[in-house]
């Protein structure tokens, strides 16, 4: 809820308006969600309060801790078993990475990805969106706020569960409440939307929303691309360059350079050829190639490249001048790699 959403609530009230600031600031700055502890609020208040609202960010369904630090959730909407997402939590030395979901389930049935399995159920509202924040941030321990010290959810990216532009209202809303400096306050360059191509609202990133932008790329090739995202049938490749083109110039200095995302699937598309393609591709951009080994799931049909066969690729590229990396696997023991989201558990709790 934003800071006009709670004044309008506690304005029916007959409370001073500065209330609406304390209580804004209980749930965003001290992570408090009941209203009861929010201890400079009159107990009338707390008790109005309680009676008719509660705040809720989602209920964990599971709770799961890889071997590597990696932690994914399952949180469960409005009481709606169908209404679940996962989302994951990505310890390093010098940065906490969030990876969000934007959408139950998916529409676009990429055929390397595993939440491409599961059929697009619903949009998720933006306090849905944030409440993946604020659970995370809570099992973090980054509540309550703490001045001059780095969060450990330091770092979201939208590269969870659904395509962030086919929710942009929603995705939108979201980070201004995740970047409002009188509440949780992230950077937004400190935020990533990851999306498959929508090329149309890729300058509207740039513009409106501020933030980093990272392509799910995977081919340089149209034939290839289509047949492992089917999106590209809708948006070939010459028109998401162009959108891409025009985000650099649109964007910030501190996120203009997009990171295009490849996930490397042997014998599809990471052969000497494809590497050449790519920088023919991506040469006149601020590039970041960011090459992601296959991570295996229940039913897939893919295999990754072999650990040389990357590295070979990845040097091919950087000899051209472009910035490239090889992601290390997170979480791939607990299925929280990335392509291996979906809505599912094993074990209700």
């Amino acid at each position: 809820m934003t800071i006009q959403d709670i004044s309008q609530i506690v304005g029916k009230l007959d409370v001073p308006a500065y209330r609406s600031k304390q209580i804004h600031k209980w749930m965003y700055q001290k992570g408090v969600n009941t209203f009861q502890d929010m201890a400079n609020l009159p107990k009338t208040l707390q008790r109005d309060m309680d009676a008719q609202y509660a705040i809720d960010y989602g209920r964990i369904v599971d709770n799961q801790l890889s071997v590597d630090g990696t932690r994914k959730l399952l949180l469960q909407f409005n009481d709606d078993p169908q209404a679940s997402v996962e989302t994951v939590f990505i310890p390093e030395h010098h940065r906490g990475t969030l990876c969000v979901s934007s959408q139950v389930g998916c529409s676009l049935s990429c055929t390397f990805c595993h939440t491409g399995t599961q059929k697009l159920y619903r949009n998720l509202t933006a306090s849905e969106i944030v409440g993946q924040y604020m659970v995370a941030a809570w099992i973090a321990n980054d509540f309550p706020q703490k001045m001059n010290q780095q969060r450990n959810v330091s770092n979201i990216v939208f590269m969870g569960q659904g395509e962030p532009l086919y929710n942009f209202r929603n995705v939108s809303s979201a980070i201004s409440l995740l970047t409002d400096r009188q509440g949780i306050g992230i950077a937004p360059w400190r935020i990533t939307i990851s999306t498959s191509g929508v090329a149309p609202l890729i300058p509207r990133i740039a513009k409106e929303l501020r933030v980093g932008l990272a392509i799910s790329l995977h081919s340089a090739d149209n034939d290839t691309r289509s047949e492992i995202m089917p999106i590209n049938k809708t948006y070939p490749l010459k028109q998401l360059m162009e959108s891409c083109t025009e985000f650099a110039k649109l964007a910030g200095q501190q996120n203009r350079r997009i990171t295009f995302e490849y996930v490397m699937l042997d014998g599809i598309n990471d052969s000497d050829s494809d590497a050449k393609r790519l920088v023919e591709l991506l040469k006149h951009l601020p590039a970041h190639v960011n090459l992601i080994p296959f991570n295996p799931w229940p039913g897939s049909a893919y295999c990754s490249s072999s650990p040389e066969r990357i590295d070979s690729f990845c040097s091919q590229i950087r000899r051209s001048g472009i910035h490239a990396s090889v992601r290390t696997p997170r979480g791939d023991d607990i299925l929280a790699a990335c392509g291996q989201l979906k809505s599912a558990n094993k074990k209700l709790i």
